[in-house]
């Protein structure tokens, strides 16, 4: 059922390789990303530089999707440079964006945790670089330093526990409520823009419809809470939007 719900004809993504640069020059970015990854920081140098050798760097353009929902789980994503977006399609086929997840991460562990498909998608928000680990790998690495499994199961409790409150978000307050916080998220400060947002964007970070939040944002501009240009929202009274998170 959900195979059909995804879009027609797709295949995994094709990891795209860098532009060629020297060989010295891909191995200290790769270096430097591993060493930056706080899942790897009990790690000796020369284990640093044997888990160099073990995996490949690759760029992912943006708009690129490194997997989809139901895909077959293989290897684990560290990430460099970028943002990648990680979403889920509702039984019913409605987009759910679960987390936008930054440099210094990894993701795509659903192999370390015995579950053989992917959960979710991974997306490329911004054109990103990653490494790519392979099961095997990692597998041997956790079990040689059982500090990463440790490491990776804190990072991996946050995340659950943010979900969680993503889910009780969603479920208790109205997508009026739901877009207000989202717009304060994006708009630290009055008169400040969301650029390049769509609203069908919006409605996948809210959990409804693209049409429903046209609707809410033409009730927030009325009320004098957001100005709207074309893929543009000015916030102008914070504090108006704030009252609507109780609504």
């Amino acid at each position: 059922m959900l195979q059909r719900l995804l879009p027609k004809g797709r295949m995994p993504a094709k990891l795209v390789s860098p532009p060629p640069v020297g060989a010295e020059a891909k191995r200290t970015q790769k270096l430097e990303l591993l060493r930056a990854m706080d899942i790897f920081r009990d790690l000796a140098p020369d284990e640093v530089a044997a888990l160099e050798r073990s995996t490949r760097m690759s760029t992912m353009p943006k708009g690129r999707v490194l997997y989809h929902q139901g895909d077959t789980a293989q290897g684990l994503f560290l990430l460099k440079q970028g943002k990648i977006r990680l979403s889920q399609y509702t039984a019913s086929g409605k987009k759910l964006d679960l987390a936008i997840l930054e440099p210094g991460t990894f993701f795509g562990e659903m192999p370390m945790l015995g579950v053989r498909m992917r959960h979710a998608s991974a997306e490329a928000v911004e054109d990103c670089l990653v490494c790519v680990m392979s099961e095997a790998d990692i597998e041997r690495l956790v079990l040689a330093r059982p500090q990463v499994a440790l490491r990776m199961l804190e990072i991996l409790g946050r995340r659950l526990a943010e979900a969680e409150d993503r889910l009780q978000h969603l479920a208790y307050r109205t997508v009026p409520a739901r877009l207000a916080s989202v717009l304060l998220q994006l708009t630290p400060a009055p008169g400040q823009l969301i650029e390049g947002v769509s609203h069908q964007e919006l409605g996948d970070m809210v959990g409804a419809y693209r049409e429903t939040v046209t609707k809410v944002l033409d009730e927030f501009q009325v009320a004098g809470y957001v100005e709207l240009g074309r893929r543009r929202i000015r916030l102008l009274d914070r504090d108006g939007l704030t009252k609507a998170l109780d609504e």
